[in-house]
């Protein structure tokens, strides 16, 4: 049986993985937190902290495969938790080119952000340059360097670069943004728009990000695919959506002196390499309320 080893596997990715990798794969999870999943003895866990060394023999001699979902909690504490940030992002990505290196692996997967592109009007497209300016902010700054270290190990191992686009689903931490929009909603606070509706963006719903990272660790050669959701919404659009399945008018505060700053993704190398994306929002803001209610 093939062997994978995912890194920051109790996140809202991994712990949606693990299941369905495990029913092909001898699967080891590398959290500092145990998992919560059904049937999850076929699991082998690590409690490993990726922002410090990689103890010896902490992880198997061999493996297949490597996947590295870990980002740091701390993201938007810039400069006080800037170290924290670093060492997750980055050098723990390093440790585990390492690690993939040594034991045998022949795919890593490296689980980006779309946010590394920075704001633009149009569709964001693989192709396009993307610019390495202060302006990013640290956390898409070191996003942007890891890809880098990832891109060199290309001779060595199949690599693959996810640039994910807020995705959302149920177990999600409610720091992240469709979790502050439904629970702005439920509580009557007003959502803030840059301009009269906001950002447009194509939110990815769980299930299509796992199908995506499932179809990427048998790719072969070096790839950066973009990875969202099958439509393209405004935040107006989208709370509006949340307010209606969660029974309440939402709140608006409008900030014309502000211009959106745009996150759409073109998803069509997504479609053609790894999956189409199927769930409209509507239908996983549906699933989220659902999971959340039992």
């Amino acid at each position: 049986m093939k062997r994978c080893v995912v890194i920051g596997a109790s996140g809202l990715i991994g712990s949606h993985l693990l299941p369905g990798l495990a029913r092909e794969w001898d699967v080891h999870a590398v959290s500092r937190q145990r998992p919560r999943l059904p049937g999850s003895a076929a699991i082998s866990w690590h409690g490993i902290d990726v922002s410090l060394e990689l103890p010896s023999n902490a992880l198997p001699d061999r493996s297949d495969a490597v996947v590295y979902l870990a980002q740091s909690e701390h993201f938007r504490e810039f400069p006080e938790r800037a170290m924290d940030v670093f060492q997750v992002n980055t050098m723990g990505l390093l440790r585990f080119l390492d690690y993939a290196r040594r034991s045998g692996a022949r795919s890593f997967v490296y689980a980006s952000s779309g946010g590394v592109y920075g704001s633009r009007d149009s569709s964001l497209n693989e192709d396009a340059p993307v610019h390495a300016e202060g302006n990013l902010g640290f956390y898409l700054g070191s996003k942007l360097c890891s890809e880098i270290l990832a891109l060199n190990y290309a001779k060595i191992l199949n690599i693959v670069v996810l640039r994910f686009f807020f995705v959302y689903g149920p177990g999600q931490r409610r720091t992240m943004l469709i979790p502050r929009l439904i629970d702005s909603v439920r509580e009557g606070r007003a959502v803030t728009l840059q301009g009269e509706d906001g950002i447009r963006f194509n939110p990815t719903f769980v299930s299509d990000a796992v199908a995506a990272l499932l179809r990427a660790l048998v790719l072969r050669g070096t790839h950066v695919i973009n990875v969202a959701g099958p439509e393209v919404l405004s935040l107006r659009r989208a709370v509006d959506v949340i307010g209606a399945r969660v029974g309440r008018e939402p709140r608006f505060e409008v900030r014309s002196g502000e211009p959106p700053v745009h996150l759409v993704a073109n998803t069509e190398k997504m479609s053609r390499l790894l999956h189409a994306p199927r769930v409209s929002f509507e239908r996983g803001v549906q699933m989220t309320l659902d999971a959340e209610h039992g």
